[in-house]
């Protein structure tokens, strides 16, 4: 069955780094399109930032843009998401995702698969 492990939250200080890692198994990885979203208490889960099957096209939610990168390696299945420049806002529990599609996608909809999340939580 399809599996999606996150890794790599944590409990960091504002401005520093952190690399989030999303595991997939159980799917086809390399022509699927993936993103990642991220969630705190009494919110919507909302949109971070997605990749399309290749890695040549990604999107990105305004509040994040230029402080993130996703990327993905197709040969070890695997998405990652370099946060730099944290602020505590970005405190929340980070969620991978498979889309339905190759492509890039925002909406929440668009996904099918979901892993259990990673706290990231950024002190001031």
């Amino acid at each position: 069955q399809v599996q999606l492990v996150e890794s790599g939250g944590g409990l960091v200080q504002a401005g520093v780094s952190l690399r989030l890692s999303c595991a997939a198994s159980g799917y086809t990885f390399s022509t699927t399109g993936m993103g990642w979203f991220r969630q705190t208490p009494g919110k919507e889960r909302e949109f971070v930032a997605a990749i399309n099957w290749s890695g040549g096209s990604t999107i990105y939610a305004d509040s994040v843009k230029g402080r993130f990168t996703i990327s993905r390696d197709n040969v070890k299945n695997v998405v990652r998401l370099q946060m730099n420049s944290l602020k505590p806002e970005d405190s929340a529990v980070y969620y991978c995702a498979a889309s339905t599609t190759q492509r890039v996608i925002s909406l929440k909809r668009g996904y099918a698969y979901w892993g259990q999340g990673t706290q990231v939580t950024v002190s001031s």
